[in-house]
């Protein structure tokens, strides 16, 4: 392997080393701030410490009409999707959000086919299809000590985020040849940086002077680790690699999830999640690294885009 097929697996990895783990430091977030007020100080706190590295991004090569998929992009992610995904969970269990979210990368195949013309190779259709099975097994072990009020709701909402990631990997791959990674990570944190703020201050307010210092280093990390650091290497996987290709390794997500709560916070894992999370990271391993995947043709530029 050489080393440009190296440079994208190493940012997928941390990637879904980053977001494997957020959702332990999000639980503790939740103990002092309501989770709206959670997801707009990340978005707060990663692009005021994006800004003072602005200036050296490159500039984009900006052309007529480009404003309409920056507004896509940026309303889908993080706009649409955390917005979803936040009350998801308050209607679903985690293990059904589970099972709905693996249905991204065949949401995200089927749009890359469609407008990006990316073909799905048979490793990768494979790859996709053994995922879903494995995160569906993973999840749905949870689901007998799992609240969820309203499933019906909750999964209906949790799909709408899954194609709101979609929509926004779609439209972040169209401008990723001309647009830097991180200059598009930085206008992501700031339209949420705005969007964001009305729904949290619309919600319940925090006694600030009591938040303790733990929950302010949990949404740090949320916002620089999770948010800027792992939103840039994700971007910056989809300017290297196929849509379709990048969007798989979020399957791994749940998995790393379940063993970093195993190893980190003592939770037990039974036979069944470990069968799942060893097929889950099976299929992405030979997605990622069979022959031949990584030569797809990569999707002609239009006309009207070209030169």
């Amino acid at each position: 392997m050489n080393p440009d097929d190296r440079r994208p697996l190493a940012y997928l990895g941390a990637t879904v080393l980053l977001w494997g783990t957020s959702f332990a430091v999000t639980k503790s977030a939740y103990a002092s701030f309501p989770p709206m007020t959670v997801i707009w100080l990340r978005m707060v706190i990663a692009f005021l410490a994006a800004l003072p590295f602005l200036r050296r991004l490159p500039r984009p090569d900006y052309r007529r009409g480009d404003w309409k998929y920056l507004t896509v992009a940026t309303l889908f992610l993080p706009c649409l999707y955390f917005a979803l995904e936040g009350y998801a969970i308050q209607f679903t269990s985690s293990g059904q959000a589970g099972v709905v979210a693996a249905v991204m990368p065949l949401i995200v195949g089927l749009a890359a086919w469609v407008f990006l013309r990316e073909r799905p190779t048979w490793q990768r259709v494979a790859a996709i299809l053994a995922s879903m099975l494995g995160v569906a097994m993973l999840s749905l072990g949870g689901l007998q000590q799992a609240a969820a009020p309203n499933p019906g709701l909750g999964n209906l909402l949790e799909l709408g985020a899954m194609v709101a990631a979609a929509g926004a990997t779609i439209t972040i791959k169209h401008l990723s040849t001309r647009y830097d990674a991180w200059l598009l990570t930085v206008l992501q944190m700031g339209v949420g940086s705005v969007f964001f703020a009305p729904l949290a201050l619309a919600g319940a307010t925090p006694d600030w002077g009591t938040v303790p210092a733990l929950a302010w280093a949990a949404v740090a990390y949320l916002g620089i680790g999770c948010g800027l650091a792992a939103f840039g290497l994700y971007n910056s996987a989809l300017k290297l690699i196929p849509a379709t290709r990048a969007a798989l390794a979020i399957n791994l997500i749940p998995a790393v999830a379940l063993i970093t709560g195993w190893l980190a916070l003592g939770e037990t894992m039974s036979l069944h999640q470990i069968a799942a999370c060893v097929l889950i990271i099976a299929a992405v391993g030979f997605a990622q690294l069979s022959p031949g995947v990584g030569a797809e043709a990569k999707a002609p530029v239009p006309q009207s885009e070209a030169a």
